[in-house]
């Protein structure tokens, strides 16, 4: 029976982090705040794991340069190596809140890293003042200034409802057409809701869910044993769609036999500016959601916008 013991434990975002959940009033908007504890070692290739959220990193270099930037969803694994020294607040978007902070839908910013004062959301209005705060001073500059930038509706908080239910069923290993049968929606209006507002499709979604939570099983355990806990059929399964999103197979993955590190791609990549007809766009497409009818909360999931093509 294969187990896994890495003789050299991987350096990887989601083992390191230290993540303080968000409080009450910030639910809506915020899961967690998390940064990797100060005297970490960050000298070696470090593993950037998939992850379905939108998240608002504040980064901070050694000399003195800070900035706010926004990560879309990691749909791959990447290694990377600093190429300077710096530290990162990470800030992760609660689901259905990225087009309410942000201005934009998640599959916009997917695979993705821009400067957060780019975007035509509230939250760019907070970038400069984000930028220069401490870790602990972040949730609470946040409770004071994003609710009175925010204007919730019925329609908004029934959409957030119904994403934060759909991402639950999907986290554990409840299939798709399952989850959307027992949210009273189609498939169609399920897949078309993650992609406005989470980035990835429901499949998608669950497959990172589940690489996530193989990565973060101690070692020592069977693959076997791990494969049956992540929800897949068996270990050639789960073998087939780790290396398909981490890059690497999971023995070789533990074993700390990654793929060659590139210089860390903390940096908003070229065309990160939206345009004045990418803003309108979406702003109608939100406009048509908010006219809906709310008689139940799938009436909302239809006026979002389409799936964009090729995603999985």
């Amino acid at each position: 029976m294969t187990t896994y013991a890495p003789p050299t434990p991987v350096l990887a975002d989601d083992l390191v982090e230290q993540a303080i959940a968000a409080p009450e009033s910030l639910r809506p908007w915020f899961t967690e705040l998390a940064r990797i504890p100060s005297g970490t070692d960050l000298s070696g290739s470090f593993t950037h794991i998939p992850q379905a959220a939108t998240t608002i990193v504040l980064r901070a270099e050694t000399g003195g340069r800070r900035e706010a930037l926004v990560i879309g969803p990691r749909t791959r694994a990447s290694y990377s190596v600093a190429d300077r020294p710096a530290s990162c607040t990470r800030v992760r978007i609660a689901p259905g809140a990225v087009g309410q902070l942000l201005g934009v839908p998640a599959i916009e910013l997917t695979d993705r890293i821009l400067r957060l004062g780019e975007l035509p959301g509230v939250a760019a209005e907070l970038a400069d003042d984000l930028a220069g705060l401490a870790a602990d001073e972040i949730f609470a500059f946040l409770a004071a200034e994003l609710p009175e930038r925010i204007s919730e509706d019925r329609a908004v908080a029934a959409k957030r409802g119904l994403l934060r239910a759909a991402t639950a069923a999907l986290s554990g290993s409840t299939p798709v057409h399952a989850s959307a049968a027992e949210l009273s929606v189609s498939e169609r209006q399920l897949r078309n809701l993650f992609t406005a507002e989470i980035g990835v499709s429901p499949k998608l979604f669950a497959r990172i869910g589940r690489v996530r939570h193989v990565i973060t099983r101690v070692a020592g355990t069977p693959l076997a044993q791990i494969a049956a806990d992540s929800g897949y059929y068996d270990q050639s399964h789960m073998a087939a769609d780790f290396k398909a999103l981490m890059g690497v197979a999971p023995t070789g993955f533990f074993r700390g036999e990654l793929p060659a590190p590139t210089t860390c791609a903390n940096t908003p990549r070229p065309g990160g500016a939206y345009s004045r007809s990418s803003r309108a766009a979406f702003a109608a497409a939100r406009s048509a959601a908010s006219a809906a009818s709310m008689a139940s909360a799938s009436s909302s999931v239809g006026a979002l916008p389409p799936r964009r093509a090729g995603t999985q």
